[in-house]
């Protein structure tokens, strides 16, 4: 085009002389038109192929993770072998969903020979088992190790740890780590220190398994660090212990350590806490202040107290405690509220318990007491629950 153009412009500023082409030269539209129909003999290059655009219309992905996902898929010229790759895995009997979740988490996929790799992917699992409708299924979640020679291998060992394809399904939906770590170097060494101190996956939750990918040598700090607080080997609690520091590292596990000291606490309380609730270890430094400032300055609570009742320190401020401590400071304003109840007894009973004991006796004698408190455990804040208060209320709070 850019050719065409400079001819164009060359004809209409510099036409032939008259002697040559005299109505040319009369009619330079003539000339223009005359040229434009030579050049479109001329042929034009194919179109070349945008990625972006394909995966857009053809993955069903959204033009922003297009964009991300193209980076990695540069080099592809041609539709021809995303294509392919496509229909078999529609072929296989997934949606367009899981095709575009598959292309998101591994977008070299679109790259894989159907019949050398996909294929024969497919033709192990079924070795295996599998039916093609729990293939589709396990596609999504292995993500890149589908492409493995593998994963066959893998699969075939945690079908043996786990008893059943869904009972791996959902460890594999939880960690993705216990597909695509070694078995020989992680997990079974990690899986024989469990097995040693009595922890057995037949009953843990999801978040548990993180702990069978992490290295071998965190796993074995964290059974020290069990040990270390007296925790009772054999227990849920070690259980919990051990999955929980196995998870953080090991910098995070010693500054949040200090962090309890920082605060004020001494050396039992934190062994009484974790002995209690081994997770309060892994909780993040912004909540941990704002929990121990609201508990301490604006409750009251002593250190040690709060030791003894870590659940404490895991509830929610805006939606579980400051709603309730409000109220209670509202019926104790209102001369409602005789008795001198425990934070910890408030703060433990289900809302639906509290509203019987605390909400529902009082509504008739302070009118929108109910929508007050309602409105306040959605985060809304406690503003309406101070307007009821009328008596002298504790100002660190309400």
């Amino acid at each position: 085009m850019i050719h065409l153009r400079r001819g164009v412009l060359s004809r209409l500023l510099h036409p032939p002389c008259a002697a040559a082409a005299p109505a040319d030269h009369a009619n330079p539209l003539l000339s223009l038109h005359r040229l434009l129909l030579s050049s479109a003999a001329v042929p034009v290059s194919p179109k070349p192929f945008a990625v972006e655009d394909y995966l857009v219309e053809s993955c069903g992905l959204t033009r922003d993770r297009a964009g991300k996902v193209s980076r990695g898929l540069s080099h592809l010229k041609s539709p021809s072998n995303p294509d392919a790759v496509l229909a078999f895995l529609s072929g296989l009997g997934l949606s367009s969903a899981d095709i575009a979740e598959v292309v998101v988490n591994d977008p070299r996929v679109l790259c894989a020979r159907v019949e050398k790799t996909l294929d024969a992917r497919v033709a192990e699992l079924s070795s295996l088992g599998l039916s093609r409708s729990q293939i589709a299924r396990l596609v999504p979640l292995v993500r890149s190790q589908f492409r493995c020679k593998s994963l066959g291998r893998k699969l075939t060992y945690l079908l043996t740890v786990f008893g059943s394809f869904d009972r791996c399904l959902d460890v594999i939906r939880s960690n993705y780590g216990v597909i695509s770590a070694s078995i020989e170097k992680v997990i079974k060494p990690n899986l024989g220190i469990l097995q040693q101190y009595g922890i057995t996956t037949s009953n843990w939750r999801a978040f548990a398994f993180m702990s069978l990918s992490r290295p071998t040598k965190h796993l074995e700090d964290a059974v020290t660090h069990a040990i270390e607080f007296g925790i009772k080997q054999g227990t849920r609690t070690f259980s919990t212990a051990v999955v929980t520091f196995s998870i953080l590292r090991q910098e995070k596990f010693t500054k949040n350590l200090r962090l309890f000291k920082k605060l004020g606490w001494s050396q039992e309380d934190l062994s009484i806490a974790v002995k209690s609730m081994p997770n309060i270890v892994a909780m993040k430094e912004e909540r941990l202040r704002q929990s121990m400032k609201f508990l301490t300055k604006d409750v009251g609570l002593e250190i040690p107290y709060i030791a003894r009742r870590p659940a404490l320190i895991m509830y929610s401020i805006e939606h579980r405690l400051l709603p309730r401590h409000c109220l209670i400071n509202v019926l104790k304003g209102n001369g409602l509220l005789k008795t001198n109840y425990d934070f910890f007894n408030i703060a433990v009973i289900s809302n639906n318990k509290f509203m019987v004991k605390f909400v529902d006796p009082y509504v008739e004698s302070i009118p929108g007491l109910g929508d007050a408190y309602a409105s306040s455990c959605t985060g809304c804040g406690v503003q309406q629950l101070k307007v009821l208060s009328k008596g002298k209320r504790d100002k660190r709070v309400c």
